[in-house]
């Protein structure tokens, strides 16, 4: 893997910087109406090569079109695939951020600095950071297991050791195959292996025992011999159209190791310290003792609620107020309770009312429309936090509620609905833990959880 050097403000593959790439596109840009000027120039040679004295010989030569907009549209593509490739941002995009790759270049922005910086910034100045996202976004979605920070910490023995993946069919294993080469390649990115070319690939389809280790798989009726990498995995497929996917001892414990890395530890929300500047890591700050919820997740959550205007609603603990300034813009009437003293003072300062109170020590009224919150997520910390909203409600009322995934997989502490957040949603907050929503109705029968 290229090393990646911050200097002035510029990431270096020590060979070009972004600013350098920049400059070589826009001159070339420049340069593009003259290239098609000796374009002509050429045609009309070559024509007037075939001519006497320039008459019509009534034959057409065929010397090709090209115009300044396929030009302009080619340059800008080679651009952006040459950015990619030259930071060799394959190895360590994870799946999903590559097929959202794929899509840009279909249809690219312009190529300027603060552009590459959006797309790519993140790859090019934290690549293991990358790694273990990705990692962690492919084994999210292939049992809970993979989302509980908790389960990290018991080693190996609380993970599945294989998965079970639909699209092996009679007919077609396109999609399995390419969801076991996703899986592989997650693997093989943070084990610094080779990602998985399409003849290990299609060899692993055809014998599922052939990555276990290094080998070669021998030449058949169809297939020429082909030199594999021990990958440490397994596939058994059946006639229903799935494949278990199976994990070695070692590959399992590199999955537990990444995860781990990722989602790092979840800390006690105290009032003593004031809250510190967030860090992009893959680990959790150890100075940040709360975690505000990203703009991007306050959206993602508000616009399954349909709030309606003049609505109610409260939200406990409400840090620097993101989900009180959301709702506001919908119209609703909000009231935040926070015990920090200087986080309560800037939800004043946006115009919030706000009473500086430990939550669990407010009184419940019984008046409110609706509850969201983002409670602690330190160990079952939070469980308290939500029963005790549930009692600022009218009957009838609604509560969504943030939470870390091990309190729909592990702890089993609240009933209602669930939806999962995408992995890494409050990186930006300082934790990498997997987080989901939950929804409840109270009702005069609820009493808040199990």
């Amino acid at each position: 893997m290229n090393a990646h050097i911050l200097t002035g403000g510029e990431v270096t593959t020590g060979r070009r910087k972004p600013s350098d790439l920049v400059a070589e596109y826009e001159m070339k840009v420049e340069a593009v109406p003259a290239a098609l000027a000796e374009f002509e120039a050429a045609q009309n040679a070559v024509k007037m090569a075939a001519s006497i004295g320039g008459t019509w010989g009534n034959r057409t030569l065929e010397t090709g079109r090209l115009g300044e907009r396929d030009m302009l549209a080619a340059l800008l593509g080679s651009a952006w695939r040459h950015t990619y490739q030259l930071y060799a941002l394959e190895n360590f995009a994870s799946a999903a951020d590559k097929k959202r790759i794929e899509q840009m270049f279909a249809d690219p922005p312009p190529f300027t600095v603060e552009n590459i910086r959006e797309r790519f910034g993140a790859y090019i100045m934290d690549p293991w950071g990358s790694i273990l996202r990705g990692l962690a976004e492919q084994f999210a979605g292939l049992d809970p297991a993979f989302k509980s920070h908790e389960k990290m910490k018991i080693g190996v023995s609380g993970l599945p050791k294989r998965v079970i993946l639909s699209g092996f069919s009679e007919y077609s294993s396109c999609y399995g195959a390419e969801r076991v080469r996703d899986i592989v390649n997650a693997l093989a990115a943070y084990q610094g292996k080779p990602l998985l070319t399409h003849r290990e690939l299609a060899a692993l389809i055809r014998d599922g025992n052939a990555l276990i280790e290094d080998g070669v798989v021998p030449a058949d009726k169809y297939n020429e011999a082909v030199k594999v990498i021990g990958r440490g995995v397994w596939l058994k497929r059946f006639q229903n159209g799935n494949g278990h996917l199976f994990f070695g001892p070692q590959a399992l414990a590199d999955v537990n190791r990444a995860l781990s890395e990722f989602y790092g530890d979840v800390l006690p929300d105290t009032a003593e310290e004031k809250p510190a500047k967030p860090r992009a890591s893959t680990a959790v700050a150890k100075d940040l003792q709360y975690y505000p919820t990203p703009e991007m997740v306050v959206e993602r959550v508000l616009c399954d609620l349909y709030v309606k205007p003049g609505e109610r609603v409260l939200e406990p603990s409400c840090g620097c107020g993101r989900f009180m300034d959301a709702l506001r813009t919908r119209g609703a009437r909000v009231f935040g309770i926070e015990v920090d003293p200087g986080r309560a003072a800037q939800c004043r300062s946006k115009g919030h009312s706000v009473l500086t109170a430990n939550f669990l020590e407010a009184e419940p009224t019984g008046e409110f429309d609706r509850v969201v919150m983002n409670p602690p997520f330190w160990s079952k910390h939070y469980a308290k936090h939500v029963n005790h909203a549930l009692r600022f409600l009218k009957p009838g009322g609604v509560l969504t509620a943030i939470l870390p995934a091990t309190a729909r997989y592990d702890h089993g502490l609240l009933d209602g609905k669930w939806n999962d957040l995408p992995v890494g949603s409050f990186s930006e907050s300082g934790t990498n833990i997997c987080t989901t929503v939950l929804t409840i109705h109270k009702t005069n029968e609820y009493q808040g959880g199990r």
